[in-house]
């Protein structure tokens, strides 16, 4: 599989549920090849943006779409690597900010 085959599989179940793929279609396709490369690599999708341990128990939280996505969305209007985004961040309505890391930090350290 590759990132347009995966774009193509996600693009209409993510946008039923009211989150976007970013318009900016380098970016995301340069993460969508990172969720591939850590599937390979760990046998999950990894946030890419983020240092997995390879260990699926423990970065189940950074599983794409992670446990941040819904309330990043909801508050900046796209997620913590810009992958997913509202309609509202795609249309420009809203300024573009850098998302705090919601992980835990005893989740980042193993």
């Amino acid at each position: 599989m590759d990132a347009h085959e995966l774009y193509g599989m996600l693009k209409d179940a993510q946008e039923r549920q009211g989150y976007f793929f970013n318009r900016d279609d380098k970016h995301t396709f340069g993460i969508l090849d990172g969720l591939l490369i850590n599937k390979e690599r760990y046998g999950y999708m990894a946030c890419p943006c983020r240092l997995a341990s390879g260990i699926r128990e423990n970065d189940s939280d950074i599983i794409c779409p992670c446990d941040y996505r819904e309330e990043d969305v909801r508050e900046f209007g796209s997620c913590y690597c810009t992958l997913y985004v509202s309609g509202e961040f795609n249309e420009g309505k809203l300024a573009k900010v850098v998302v705090p890391e919601r992980r835990p930090p005893e989740k980042v350290s193993f």
